[in-house]
């Protein structure tokens, strides 16, 4: 390792050479992405977009308008609804992410498979007009307790907020309605977030909660060098205890596993913001793959957005199952892979986005010829502080991430 310190020879800027060489890469890339309408494509797949809280409000409006004529008309009460099944999710290479096919089904409130769906659906759309019409932001929580004995499981209140957003064309975060906070930051970041500044260096070891409605975190300032996506939270905390980002100029990020909403959001916004590279450190297991596939190409059941919620080209620096070879993990910290472990793995191989990139795929090849895993902790078998002090500077330095 060439950073200069304990007598070494080199410096920080020689570890990070092939890292300066990638951010000058990324800022060379196209700063608009492709959309459906630069492929002519808006008839065939459905996307949505932000829109101001008022505009929202107005749809509701309209949608409520036109369903009390359909009952005047003697044509009943329901929705038609966009299609959101599996067979209606479709991955497009030529924007890299999944989308949602332009399908709908009517949803009636005289079916008695479909009248509880279409009576929680008009209650919550009622709920969040109100929500609109304040200017205010709710948890999905808050919007569950206003009608527990209609709704009786969260899941059921939650799970037409992404029918509405289809409904009305706009993104999830539009409706003011949002999770509790799951994501945390911190590095070389400032930001400001509904009028205060935020600095994220001085966030202590446990870093700055992403919050939950990103359209208050605007002006992002930065001198790192890239982002570092942190699957787990230990990862996280041990490389903020250890100063990681003043040594390494880079921005922390972690959803604590799986990816949520805000999380998407606040890094997609990031790199569209500072065009800096996003480096993946996850678990050496399907999963963690599958982490980084959400990321960069959207999840099934939010395709209809994932022009605002993905991040394209994310590399994978770590851990990769070749690294358990190369590193000389030991035999105790890895775990043979279950049944599912490998279903999992041979069903990510088959994935376009994985076999696309023949070096993930050779990666994947490995996994499923060892059947083996293991997590990010496993580096701690060489002590607490490998991953800050050894790991991670070698990867950087060799330019090791796929």
């Amino acid at each position: 390792l060439r950073d200069g310190r304990d007598g070494r020879a080199g410096s920080i800027d020689e570890v990070l050479a092939k890292v300066h060489a990638l951010e000058a890469a990324v800022k060379r890339q196209p700063e608009v992405r492709k959309t459906l309408a630069d492929l002519n494509l808006t008839e065939a797949y459905r996307e949505v977009v932000d829109l101001p809280g008022r505009e929202v409000a107005a749809a509701i409006e309209q949608v409520m308008v036109a369903i009390a004529k359909n009952v005047l008309d003697g044509e009943g009460f329901g929705y038609s609804l966009p299609s959101r099944g599996a067979n209606d999710q479709v991955y497009l290479d030529q924007l890299d992410r999944i989308v949602l096919k332009d399908k709908h089904t009517f949803t009636s409130f005289s079916s008695t498979s479909s009248v509880r769906k279409v009576a929680i659906l008009t209650r919550v759309m009622q709920l969040v007009h109100g929500v609109l019409s304040r200017g205010i932001h709710v948890t999905k929580r808050d919007l569950f307790y206003t009608d527990v004995k209609l709704f009786k499981d969260q899941k059921d209140s939650d799970a037409v907020l992404d029918d509405i957003s289809c409904l009305l064309g706009c993104t999830r975060n539009s409706l003011h309605v949002v999770a509790s906070e799951k994501g945390v930051v911190v590095g070389k970041l400032v930001y400001n977030e509904d009028g205060d500044e935020i600095d994220c260096t001085k966030m202590g070891i446990g870093g700055k909660a992403i919050p939950s409605n990103i359209d208050k975190v605007t002006n992002f300032r930065s001198d790192a060098k890239f982002v570092l996506l942190v699957e787990k939270d230990a990862a996280f905390m041990r490389l903020a205890e250890d100063r990681f980002y003043n040594r390494f100029p880079c921005v922390i990020i972690t959803a604590k596993g799986q990816p949520d909403v805000a999380t998407r959001l606040f890094l997609s916004k990031l790199k569209r913001d500072l065009r800096i590279p996003v480096l993946a450190l996850v678990d050496a297991d399907p999963y963690g793959l599958k982490i980084i596939s959400v990321y960069m190409q959207g999840s099934k059941n939010m395709a209809f957005d994932s022009a605002n919620l993905t991040t394209p080209d994310i590399k994978w620096l770590g851990v990769r199952p070749s690294d358990l070879d190369k590193f000389n993990i030991p035999e105790q910290c890895r775990l043979e892979m279950s049944a599912k472990d490998i279903e999992t793995g041979q069903h990510m191989l088959k994935e376009e986005f994985i076999q696309q990139n023949p070096e993930w795929v050779k990666e994947v090849e490995i996994m499923l010829q060892t059947k083996t895993k293991a997590e990010i902790q496993a580096l701690s078998s060489y002590g607490f502080q490998y991953l800050s002090e050894v790991y991670l500077p070698l990867k950087l330095q060799q330019g090791d991430w796929i």
